[in-house]
């Protein structure tokens, strides 16, 4: 790690260590970024970025250590010292007020008055203009913000956080809504912003993303600082090993599973037609980890959503342990004893404004009456257990689920539907919005559930996942399977990649 002279540094902070009640997060870590620098702060699922990023930010305090803005040791110890100091966290829930217009999101709370005292809204709309400007953006400041679409949004946060002057910028996984192209589009933001001297801590669990923007990178690990280093001197395979302590080739390793198919399927699909599947037949045995691999629009989802009575059954037949189920509706599957891991967590997995105990129990519930009335007390037993479980990294149960990582609140989604205890688990993109650190976990987690004799359907487009936990794979093209797999004979990602694009 290359030591920079104070004078080019925007922010340093030395021997940061934080703990909430006994749990250690932060680790005494060292953290620099230079002026007019983008700086990639990377990890593992519960590392310690968020929790660093917020003391800066001054949602929490230290236990100890040193902050120094611009060569002056500084207390930040509220959101507004931040801003005084220049500092300002763009989070990944955005902060706007949809019925609100740009130029009001943008100064709410800080409005310009007349000389009456009234709301001056010109004088809003042309400070307005001016800081897209600054930013070589042009935005109508009338717009009201629920019409716009999610890069307006990351726009209209960035010059808002700009309004209060601040020099340092924190995006935390800035892209996570934005497509391709708006994408593009902030990267090339990035960029201006940086020439025009403002320091940005970009936070991502997307490693392409790193090495296009970012100038240094530094990895946490277990809430301590394991490497900072120059982005042209690193390569990828090597900022994924130390974000997960080992190899690449390590962390998505296969490891070959005994399956016992000599005896009656867990799970027999015939004949089955849905929307776009056309006579898709298949078997998945106890204990058995059957991945489903195909381009976009092959009928994979459709799968998921067909067993587990989203989409119209139009003809074929499905039996669980020999014996014919009809599905007509997500009741009947969970009655089945199937349950589904949706590919959007956020829009289909979790209401992401209750609490991490609520969102567990959403689907347990009938379990939990007595009386007609709910057993509290059991409940809470229930989700300390899952939680305990599936190693959930959360303060508290009554946390709000939307406060926590990507990969635990994708760990809370499973373990929702694990208290049902299914025999069958659909998981339709299981570590998709995660951090590398999470994907490994979570993959553990599916071999886990598949040794204790659960039948486990994964479904996911990173054929590399589809390779390190399946024993076999299906092929499918438009919503019919056109080649099965067995893992064994798999000799490579090329090979598989081929049979999907051949198809």
């Amino acid at each position: 790690m290359t030591v920079a002279p104070t004078e080019t540094l925007a922010v340093e902070l030395k021997g940061i260590v934080k703990s909430f009640s006994s749990n250690v997060v932060l680790h005494g870590v060292d953290f620099e970024l230079r002026k007019g620098e983008v700086h990639a702060l990377v990890g593992g699922n519960g590392a310690g970025k968020s929790t660093l990023m917020k003391i800066l930010e001054g949602v929490h305090t230290p236990d100890s250590g040193e902050t120094i803005v611009d060569g002056a040791t500084v207390e930040i110890r509220s959101p507004q010292d931040a801003k005084e100091n220049g500092i300002a966290m763009i989070f990944q829930e955005f902060s706007l007020v949809p019925t609100l217009n740009v130029a009001q999101n943008i100064f709410l709370n800080s409005e310009p008055h007349t000389g009456v005292g009234f709301l001056d809204d010109r004088e809003s709309e042309r400070r307005t203009r001016e800081l897209f400007a600054e930013m070589r953006e042009e935005v109508n400041p009338k717009r009201v913000v629920a019409d716009m679409s999610t890069g307006y949004w990351q726009l209209t946060e960035i010059a808002k956080a700009l309004s209060r002057e601040a020099r340092v910028l924190i995006m935390d996984e800035p892209t996570s809504s934005l497509t391709r192209t708006e994408t593009e589009a902030l990267f090339e933001l990035i960029r201006k912003l940086k020439a025009d001297g403002i320091s940005i801590v970009y936070i991502s669990h997307r490693m392409e993303e790193i090495f296009q923007v970012a100038d240094r990178v530094t990895t946490l690990r277990n809430g301590k600082n394991v490497m900072t280093e120059e982005t042209v001197n690193l390569t990828m395979d090597q900022v994924i090993e130390h974000i997960v302590g080992q190899k690449m080739e390590q962390a998505f390793e296969w490891k070959e599973r005994h399956v016992d198919r000599t005896g009656d399927p867990l799970l027999e699909v015939s004949g089955l037609s849905a929307g776009l599947l056309q006579d898709v037949n298949f078997r998945l045995y106890p204990g058995e980890i059957l991945g489903l691999a195909g381009l976009m629009g092959s009928g994979r989802t459709e799968i998921a959503r067909a067993l587990f009575g989203i989409d119209k059954i139009q003809s074929g037949g499905i039996k669980v342990r020999g014996r014919k189920v009809d599905i007509g509706s997500t009741q009947d599957a969970m009655a089945a004893g199937i349950s589904l891991v949706p590919e959007d967590r956020r829009l289909q997995g979790l209401v992401l404004d209750h609490s991490l105990k609520d969102n567990l129990l959403l689907p347990l519930l009938p379990k939990l009456k007595r009386g007609g009335m709910i057993d509290d007390r059991r409940g809470d037993q229930m989700v300390r257990s899952l939680v305990e479980r599936l190693r959930v990294k959360v303060n508290s149960i009554f946390e709000p689920i939307r406060l926590l990582s990507g990969g635990n609140q994708q760990k809370v989604v499973i373990a929702k539907w694990l208290g049902a205890e299914p025999d069958i688990l659909v998981m339709d993109e299981p570590t998709a919005g995660v951090d590398i650190g999470a994907k490994t976990e979570i993959l553990d987690i599916i071999r886990q559930l598949a040794d204790q004799g659960k039948g486990i359907i994964v479904i996911s487009s990173e054929l590399v996942e589809v390779l390190a936990v399946s024993d076999r794979i299906l092929v499918l093209q438009e919503g019919a399977v056109k080649q099965e797999m067995d893992r064994r004979t798999v000799s490579s990602e090329e090979e598989l990649h081929h049979a999907v694009q051949s198809a």
